[in-house]
């Protein structure tokens, strides 16, 4: 799975960690803001690895959490989806909108191959001091640049450069940051 690689999505291992994470987000986002320290626990039982000052609004989604990473200083707001069949990491100080969603797993283009089941993922790596706006979308294998600014809305469908913001279906360049 991580390899890239044509994987069985219903291999009985990976139905219990999708399981695992199920669980484990449902306990998270039936915290209150006066649990903290619970918050904080569940978080990083349920995510691969957790930045000091991290926080994570409820309700938040992944498929499995451990494939997760956020750095220092991040923050994600209500309604977070993290599918996680890769690789999805945040750097230091980013910033997520309500409604973003992250997305590591990509399907065959031909039906058959589509049809009989398997799937594969791409890592998604968001370097440091990054905002993304509400209802974002970042698509299988990319990469979004340090300091770069995801305007609401976007459906990323490609690389992001450093120092620039991007807006659209798909989102493109609207211009640098100076």
């Amino acid at each position: 799975m991580l390899a890239g690689e044509l994987y069985d999505p219903f291999d009985a291992e990976l139905v219990a960690d999708r399981t695992r994470a199920s669980d484990l987000a449902r306990r998270y986002n039936a915290t209150s803001e006066a649990e903290a320290d619970r918050r904080d626990a569940l978080l990083r039982e349920l995510f691969g690895s957790v930045g000091t000052d991290a926080a994570v609004e409820p309700p938040v989604r992944c498929d499995y959490g451990y494939n997760v990473s956020v750095g220092d200083d991040f923050f994600a707001n209500y309604g977070c989806v993290f599918l996680d069949t890769n690789r999805v990491a945040f750097g230091d100080r980013c910033m997520l909108g309500p409604g973003v969603h992250v997305y590591a797993p990509t399907h065959p283009i031909d039906p058959d191959e589509r049809a009989a089941g398997r799937e594969r993922g791409r890592p998604v790596i968001v370097g440091d001091d990054v905002w993304i706006g509400g209802r974002a979308v970042l698509n299988p294998g990319v990469t979004v640049g340090d300091e770069a600014v995801v305007a609401s809305g976007a459906v990323v469908t490609a690389d992001v450069p450093e120092r620039v913001v991007v807006g659209g279906n798909p989102a493109r360049v609207i211009r640098e940051i100076e």
